[in-house]
């Protein structure tokens, strides 16, 4: 006959195994800056993304910390996501919709996005380019994140 410790043990061992199969609703992400050794303006310290994995048809946001020794009073950000090795989409967006500007000091970039029911699940890449005046590179940067299958369906 199995004791309470035992038991207990047992308990907590199975609950440790559900919380590490569970998805993440949130993950910090590593990146690469796109050019080894340039000297950006603007220098990102984090990326996270909301939910991750993103679910097709859900709203993601990318969450994008970053620091500079510069006053950004406006600019554009600009992103190209791809698939394997095809580009499937690009977008730009003026830098002052995504933060607060003036930037200056440390600040974060947020840009959220509605995926398309249909997207294929599997591994894109995302690179992000923060331009300033006269499109002057201020940061580049590129990281990996991974659409799941369809969310399931809540039962009413």
């Amino acid at each position: 006959m199995a004791t309470k410790q035992s038991l207990l043990g047992l308990v907590l061992l199975a609950a440790a195994v559900c919380a590490l199969l569970l998805p993440s609703t949130s993950a910090v992400t590593s990146f690469e800056t796109c050019k080894k050794g340039k000297d950006y303006p603007v220098k990102v310290t984090g990326v996270e993304i909301v939910p991750d994995p993103v679910q097709p048809g859900n709203p993601a946001t990318f969450k994008i910390s970053a620091t500079t020794d510069e006053t950004i009073t406006n600019g554009k950000l600009v992103v190209d996501v791809k698939y394997f090795f095809f580009n499937v989409y690009s977008e730009t967006d003026d830098i002052c919709t995504k933060t607060t500007c003036p930037a200056t000091a440390d600040f974060e970039l947020a840009h959220s996005q509605t995926l398309p029911s249909f997207t294929p699940p599997g591994s894109y890449t995302i690179t992000m380019k923060l331009l300033g005046e006269n499109d002057k590179e201020l940061s580049c940067i590129s990281f990996g994140f991974s659409i799941g299958f369809l969310a399931p369906i809540a039962l009413s």
